[in-house]
C-alpha cells in the first residue's frame, strides 16, 4: 500500500501530447519500490485494417470522469494512481493513454495499474474515429 499521506490522484483529458514525466511523478514516493505505467499507442492497424491515424472526442464530462475512475481505484487499492487520455488527432505511435502506479511492491503496482486502464477504457466516455489507408473511416465505441 502507498504509504504517503495523500494517495497521489491526478485525470486529465487534454488535447496536447501527453506529459508522461508529469502523470509518472504524480505517483512517484520514496516508499514505493514499483512504479507501473501503461502507454496505449496509437498502432498501424485493427480488425484486418491499416489504420492511417486517429481522431479522439471526448464527452464534456470525461476528464471527471477518468479523475473518478483514478480517485475510485486508488481508494479501492490504496495506491497512488493518475492517468491522462488525450483528445483530438493523433498518428500512428502517439500516445493516447497514460496511466501511472506506484506501490511497495511491483504485482501490487501492476494489478493496479491494469485495473485503471480497464476502468478507465469501459467508464471514460471518449471515442476515436479510424481512419484506414484506403480513405475509408469508422467510429469504435459509440
Amino acid at each position: 500500500m502507498h504509504t504517503g499521506d495523500v494517495a497521489a490522484v491526478r485525470g486529465i483529458v487534454t488535447d496536447r501530447p501527453i506529459d508522461d514525466a508529469a502523470i509518472r511523478k504524480a505517483v512517484e514516493s520514496p516508499s514505493s519500490g514499483a512504479v507501473v505505467v501503461f502507454s496505449g499507442v496509437v498502432r498501424n492497424h485493427d480488425g484486418g485494417h491499416d489504420i492511417r491515424s486517429l481522431d479522439y472526442q471526448a464527452h464534456p464530462d470525461a476528464e471527471r470522469i477518468l479523475a473518478e475512475c483514478c480517485a475510485d481505484v486508488a481508494a479501492e487499492t490504496g495506491l497512488a494512481v493518475a492517468a491522462a487520455h488525450r483528445i483530438g488527432h493523433l498518428e500512428i505511435g502517439d500516445v493516447a493513454l497514460y496511466a501511472a502506479v506506484s506501490a511497495a511492491h511491483r504485482r501490487e503496482a501492476f494489478d493496479a495499474c491494469e485495473l485503471l486502464v480497464e476502468r478507465i477504457k469501459s467508464s471514460v466516455p471518449i471515442w476515436k474515429r479510424q481512419h484506414f489507408a484506403d480513405g475509408e473511416s469508422e467510429w469504435v465505441g459509440l
